[in-house]
């Protein structure tokens, strides 16, 4: 009678299998990746003066560049004209199937259509070809076969194709979406940089975003103004100037003198110090234990400018002044955090 196999054993094959499918799988997920790799790196020789007449096109372009493309093409497509559209290029996608269907209307002669296919010979694209044609709008197409009927008939043909997919099948497009969009990429960057497209224009097509934050927002949109205003005149008291900051909950009071000038500011921080020093916070006027000489900044600063100094001198708030140092408003770390600038 054979003996039982050991409880170890089936646990030590399932691990083993299991180690062999990891390995399998990373090396599958790395082939990939150096397919790919491989077919943008070739990409490099491919910028010509194709690459260049495709660029003039689309600068001297008065209407807008009008990306299509069908099934996996057409989703790069639409995040080409996503890409080209918020880099300073007017852009939009149309679904040609959608085109011979009431959408090629959307299309004018001062536009430029920027086609992608990567066989060149999509039915729906070379149904709407000749009404492109007849507009008399530039054709460029971004395709993988140069002898096919769109590369002929296109103005520019810029040839994104690859020697494989990185599909193992060979029929899942990986690697040609990939360089298309890589390509489309290059053609974007190039007219930003050719615009002079700069970060500040970026921003204002993406206000919501963090970027748009960071470039748009100013220190005068997140300040405390007028009565919110934590601010004692010198001469204060301590204790009374504890109560102003207790009612206003900025963790600082703003000391200024009889013209609304900042003589100094009392902030948390110098109370924990001041109370190490057993002071008598009902006999102390606050001009001997504010910080003089504090750190201001103006209204119209950048607010991620603001926070960048608040980080580099390790402090928590900001008064903010005019050009004559008079108190205008105030801000601590919790207004920067509600206005999404940290």
């Amino acid at each position: 009678m054979s003996a039982a196999p050991s409880p170890a054993g089936p646990a030590r094959s399932a691990g083993a299998a299991a180690r062999l499918d990891a390995t399998r799988l990373r090396r599958l997920g790395e082939a990939v990746l150096r397919t790919e790799a491989d077919a943008v790196r070739a990409l490099i020789a491919r910028i010509d003066e194709g690459f260049v007449r495709a660029c003039d096109h689309m600068l001297a372009c008065e209407g807008r560049i009008v990306v299509l493309g069908m099934g996996k093409s057409g989703h790069i497509g639409g995040k080409i004209a996503a890409t080209l559209a918020s880099t300073g290029t007017p852009a939009f996608f149309v679904h040609p199937g959608e085109a011979s269907h009431g959408d090629l209307g959307m299309i004018t002669a001062k536009d430029v259509a920027l086609i992608l296919s990567n066989s060149g010979e999509t039915p729906e694209m070379l149904t709407i070809l000749p009404i492109i044609k007849r507009l008399g709008a530039p054709l460029i197409c971004l395709g993988g076969n140069p002898r096919s009927t769109l590369a002929r008939a296109a103005d520019v043909f810029i040839d994104v194709g690859v020697a494989k997919e990185a599909c193992p099948l060979g029929l899942a497009p990986t690697a040609s979406t990939t360089c298309a969009l890589a390509m489309g990429d290059a053609l974007a960057v190039a007219l930003l940089e050719s615009r002079g497209f700069t970060a500040e224009d970026f921003a204002r097509s993406h206000p919501a975003g963090s970027l748009g934050r960071r470039l748009l927002l100013h220190v005068a949109d997140i300040m405390h103004q007028g009565d919110e205003i934590p601010m004692v005149r010198h001469g204060t008291l301590l204790k009374d100037t504890l109560v102003e900051m207790s009612r206003k909950g900025l963790g600082m009071s703003a000391v200024v003198d009889e013209m609304g000038r900042v003589l100094g500011v009392y902030t948390d921080g110098d109370l924990r110090r001041t109370l190490d020093r057993a002071i008598d916070i009902h006999t102390t006027p606050i001009d001997a234990v504010m910080t003089a000489g504090c750190v201001t900044v103006r209204s119209d600063t950048l607010a991620a400018a603001a926070l960048h100094l608040m980080e580099e001198r390790k402090i928590n708030g900001l008064l903010v002044v005019d050009e004559g140092r008079r108190l205008v408003g105030a801000l601590n770390m919790h207004d920067m955090l509600r206005a999404g600038v940290v």
